[in-house]
Formats: C-alpha cells, sequence, structure tokens
C-alpha cells in the first residue's frame, strides 16, 4: 500500500539499530506489595508495552518497530493467540512434526485489505510477497445436506482451474440443486431477494440506528418461512458468517459481511479470491515467520506473562501489572500501552478509576461472547471430500470443516507429521455448544470431551455419508484433538479461554474506539470498532492499525500512518443511498421494503 513520507526501509533500519535487554521499565515486586511506578517523566516516551501477542499484538508491534518505537509484548500462553497453530503432545515418531492442531482453521477471504497488507511484509524464504504468498485458494466449497444430496459450488476466479467431475457428480449436483430449488418456494426466494436489496440500498444511518436493532431472523422474516429456508437462508448464513444466532444476531453485522462477500466472489473491491487458507499449519507458513522478523524490527517478547490490571494515576496509565511465569509481579512502566487482550480478558484489567476516567471502558461489559471451537479429526485415508469448505448446515451442533492434506505444500503429510500413518487432517468449527446432539441427546457443554469427538464424528457422518457415498468410515479415523483452552467438559461449569465475540443486536454502538481518553492507553482488538464489524483477524488489525495513529498523533510523530482499508462499497449504489438517507430522515421506510 503506498504510503508518503518515510520510507519502510528507514524505518526498518531505525529499528534494527535500537539496543539493549530491556525496551520498557520492568521492576520485580512481590505480590503483597506493588512499589510505586515510576512517573511519566521517568520512562521514555518512544517505549511501549503491547499488552496481548495474538494478531491485534503482533500487528501492532509491527507497525510501531516500523516506525522507530522500542516495543515489548507480554504474552500469557502463546504468540499468535487465537489464529496460533500448536502441537499435538506426544504425536511426533521418526523425526517427524507432531500432529498439527488450531484453535480453529484459517480462513482469509478476498474481502480482508489490512490483514494481507501485514503478510506481504512479513519476508518468507523464496516468496517475492511474503507469507502472502503462503495463502492458497481452494476451488469449491459444499453445502452438506443431512438426508439429501449435497451442494457444491465452484468459486471461479482468474487463474481457478475447476475439479474434475465425474459423471456421478454432475449428476449429484444437477440433484441436489433441483431438491434445494423445489424445496425452497418461490416467494421465498423473492422475498429473500428482497431484502437483500433492501440492505443493500440502505443508507449507513438506517443501518447503524434500524437494522442494528433489527435481528436477521426478523429482517428475513424467518419464523414465517419452511424449514430450509430457516436452515440455509437464516441459520446458515448467520453461522457461517457471524458465529452466532440468526435470533438474535444484528442484520446490520450480517448484512455488512454478506454484501462484502458477495460483491468479492463478483470480483469487485477485492484483494483475491473469495476464500483463501494457509498452505501449511498457521505457525509454519505465518506465525513463527512474523515473530522472526519481529525479533529482527527489534521487539522483545515476554511470554507467560499475565496481565493483571492497568494501574490509573494522575490521568494516565502508571504501569502494567504483570505477573512472570514463575508467579512474580511487576509494575512494567513505558510510553505508552497498547491493550490489545481479547475483551472478555482485557475488562478484568480495567479498575473502577480507569473505567471512569472513559466511559467506553465500562461499556465494554456489555459485550458478550460465546463458544466457536476446533477439533481436529487425523484420518489413516485421504476423505473423498470437496477440495474446500464443508458446511454441514443441518448438524445441531452447526459444523464446518476442510480437510486440509490436499491445500498443504511441503511435502507428504505422513511423512512430515505424527507417527507417519495418518495421511489427512480433517479440521472442524463447533459453532454451537447449547443445542442436543443426536447421539447422547446432550450439548456439547454437557459431554465429557471424549463425548464430543464422537458425536462430532457421528454428525459429520450424518452429513456425508447419507447418500450411499462413503465419504469418512470409522475404520480410517486415527486420532483426534479438541482445542486445549476448553476445560470442565461434562461437569456444571465448563469453561472456554477463547471465546469469540459475538453481535448481538445493539452491541455496535458498545464497542470502543481505539483510542481511549487516556492518554497513553489504546485498545487494539477485534472487540474494537472498525469497518469491518465482525470479530476476525482483520478486525484485530485494523483495529491496531488504528490505535498505532492514535498513538503517533499523541507522541507528536511525524511518521506515516498506518493505512486501513474500509469495505468496498460499489460506487452504483451510491446514489440509491443517498435517496434511502432521504427517506429515513423522513421517517420513511426503504423504497424497496416491502415490510
Amino acid at each position: 500500500m503506498n504510503r508518503t513520507g518515510t520510507t519502510r526501509r528507514t524505518f526498518v533500519a531505525g529499528a534494527a539499530a535500537v539496543t539493549g535487554a530491556g525496551v520498557v521499565g520492568v521492576a520485580p515486586t512481590a505480590r503483597a506489595a506493588v512499589p510505586r511506578s515510576p512517573g511519566p517523566a521517568d520512562v521514555p516516551d518512544r517505549s511501549v508495552a503491547v499488552l496481548g501477542g495474538g494478531v491485534a499484538g503482533l500487528t501492532a508491534a509491527h507497525e510501531l518497530a516500523e516506525r522507530g518505537f522500542r516495543v515489548t509484548v507480554y504474552e500469557r500462553r502463546a504468540l499468535g493467540g487465537k489464529a496460533r497453530s500448536m502441537d499435538v503432545p506426544g504425536s511426533a515418531r521418526g523425526g517427524r512434526r507432531p500432529l498439527p492442531a488450531e484453535h480453529g482453521f484459517r480462513f482469509i477471504p478476498g474481502i480482508y485489505h489490512n490483514l494481507p497488507d501485514t503478510m506481504r511484509r512479513i519476508p518468507f524464504p523464496g516468496n517475492p510477497n511474503g507469507v502472502f504468498d503462503n495463502l492458497v485458494a481452494p476451488g469449491e466449497m459444499m453445502f452438506a445436506r443431512t438426508g439429501r444430496e449435497d451442494l457444491r459450488f465452484p468459486i471461479p476466479w482468474p487463474g481457478h482451474r475447476p475439479e474434475r467431475l465425474t459423471l456421478d457428480e454432475l449428476r449429484r449436483a444437477l440433484t441436489a440443486l433441483l431438491d434445494t430449488a423445489l424445496h425452497l418456494p418461490l416467494h421465498e426466494t423473492a422475498y429473500f431477494v428482497n431484502r437483500a436489496l433492501v440492505f443493500l440500498t440502505s443508507c449507513q444511518a438506517r443501518r447503524d440506528e434500524v437494522w442494528e436493532r433489527t435481528p436477521w431472523w426478523e429482517f428475513t422474516r424467518a419464523a414465517r418461512m419452511s424449514v430450509d429456508y430457516q436452515r440455509i437462508l437464516a441459520i446458515g448464513v448467520t453461522r457461517n458468517i457471524v458465529a452466532t444466532k440468526a435470533e438474535e444476531a444484528s442484520t446490520r453485522t450480517v448484512g455488512t459481511l454478506g454484501e462484502a462477500f458477495v460483491l468479492n466472489a463478483l470480483g469487485r473491491g477485492a484483494d483475491g479470491p473469495p476464500d483463501r487458507i494457509l498452505n501449511a499449519p498457521t505457525n509454519e507458513a505465518w506465525i513463527d515467520p512474523w515473530v522472526a522478523h519481529l525479533r529482527a524490527l527489534g521487539v522483545e517478547f515476554r511470554i507467560g506473562w499475565t496481565l493483571r490490571e492497568m494501574r490509573y494515576g494522575d490521568g494516565r496509565i502508571t504501569a502494567a501489572l504483570v505477573d512472570d511465569p514463575q508467579g512474580g509481579r511487576h509494575a512494567v512502566t513505558a510510553g505508552h500501552y497498547v491493550c490489545a487482550l481479547p475483551v472478555e480478558h482485557a475488562r478484568r484489567t480495567w479498575g473502577p478509576a480507569l473505567r471512569a476516567a472513559d466511559p467506553q471502558l465500562a461499556r465494554c461489559d456489555r459485550l458478550r461472547t460465546d463458544w466457536m471451537t476446533g477439533i481436529q479429526f487425523y484420518l489413516t485415508e485421504r476423505p473423498p471430500l470437496v477440495r474446500g469448505h464443508v458446511n454441514c448446515i443441518d448438524s445441531p451442533w452447526s459444523l464446518t470443516a476442510i480437510a486440509q492434506a490436499h491445500h498443504w505444500t511441503g511435502g507428504d503429510f505422513a511423512a512430515r507429521y505424527g507417527d507417519g500413518v495418518a495421511v489427512d487432517c480433517l479440521s472442524v468449527d463447533i459453532s454451537e455448544w447449547d443445542r442436543p446432539g443426536i447421539l447422547y441427546g446432550r450439548t456439547a457443554k454437557q459431554c465429557t470431551r471424549e463425548q464430543v469427538a464422537r458425536e462430532v464424528w457421528a454428525q459429520l457422518k450424518a452429513a456425508l455419508n447419507d447418500t450411499g457415498h462413503q465419504a469418512l468410515k470409522d475404520g480410517a479415523l486415527h486420532s483426534w484433538f479438541l482445542d486445549p483452552g476448553v476445560d470442565g467438559l461434562g461437569t456444571p461449569h465448563p469453561t472456554n479461554e477463547d471465546e469469540l465475540l459475538i453481535h448481538p443486536v445493539g452491541t455496535f454502538h458498545d464497542r470502543p474506539r481505539a483510542e481511549t481518553r487516556v492518554p497513553n492507553l489504546y485498545l487494539a482488538g477485534d472487540y474494537v470498532s472498525v469497518d469491518i464489524d465482525l470479530a476476525t483477524m482483520e478486525g484485530a488489525n485494523a483495529a491496531a492499525r488504528q490505535a498505532v495513529n492514535a498513538l503517533l498523533d499523541r507522541s507528536g510523530s511525524d511518521a506515516p500512518r498506518c493505512a486501513v482499508r474500509p469495505l468496498f462499497r460499489a460506487p452504483e449504489i451510491e446514489a440509491l443511498r443517498r435517496h434511502d438517507l432521504s427517506r429515513y430522515r423522513l421517517g420513511l421506510p426503504n423504497a424497496l421494503d416491502l415490510g
């Protein structure tokens, strides 16, 4: 992305010149008595403590280090946050790497612009565009229907080579298309198209006020429609796009992202294909090279350090109270503090005085999170699945999945990972944890870890093996791995360390800005108010850029500001949106709104 002023090369050279082991003041203390933190005059203004090492924290560190700031990142668990991959303990044999696992599969659609810009600036051997060149585009996707033929869609894109189809596969595809069309009454299809056009032509004021307070279920009149309409166009859309319930999801959020994906599929304003994934486990393809690059820029990392409190006094943050891996407490001092923790963890560290200093921090208590967690199945045979994402839209636990080995480069899966027997990883996201399953009649939270694995496997088979086409075989199941952030399953009080921000009606107005009223505190995370309005890696990246820009403004820096790209808006629609703004101000509905 073009930027004016000082070049990135100048920034890199300046950051590389910074020496010294400590980039912020760290004062070890006993737990019982934390000494007075140094005042602002005692701390160099160009030092920054980034609290949290997920996508937001690493993005903030990246942008700041390029601009000559001295940065230390404090991360309680592992760099990469929810985006990281991890090793399956004890799974490596014969010199191979451990089996790769993850919180959930990575998905980087073409509607993203800010995150891909960062990826292009992370060097990777042999890649002219850095780790960005590790993105690959699946050529198809599928809606897997339980008890009916599945809907399989190609994803056309310049350079796209469609998968070969056999006569039987063509027959199945046509059967599925006709079956779905016949089960959706014509008037329901027409009505949904009308609702999409109403949203598309709605002005921003109507979106922010009316549609933000209207559930997607109500906007689409799903309660009056057929079961297929509800499963595909109401529930399926919300679970796929925003991982929340259609009955409570904000129409503003669902519609905004749906519009972006449609425009992306049409090639409008896109950074690339609608569907992109990494060509290796996330840490190999992205996070590890990123961390190495940041170290080269002078960024320091403290892994296993947990933020306990943002200490506030004299109108500013005076220290971050952080526990080290051995349990010792430290008062971390810096010129600036970027809080890059997930909202459910960040708000615990904001005391009453800090919340009073900026009311938007207190409003964050109204933001909600829910469970969306990954489980991986390792297989001894490559499953004959679509080469792309599979959405099991009839599954009680709203499962989505992808078989990964086909998309990964760098050698044969069995030769690189595990014991040499597993040849593929079927990575599955569980989006619904509060509905009964088909094996035990229990919710996922009520099941033990082993029961969750068996239930997910059964739901996958129900969706994929139901029409005489056996995609998954019990005999091919090598092992499974459930996200370790989930604990206490099957007990009255299960917990999840990595919940996902959800978007019920009205919560957009509770999302904070990156810039706070506290002059040396900035917020970066997927809960911060950004254009994409969704808990995504793109949102985290954009929020971090906004936080850095606010820091640059307050520090008086003459460094170029970070580019923050909004979602693409089709210029052809702007006249209709201006017309709708006039109607909105007059208290009239959208001109296309049939009610």
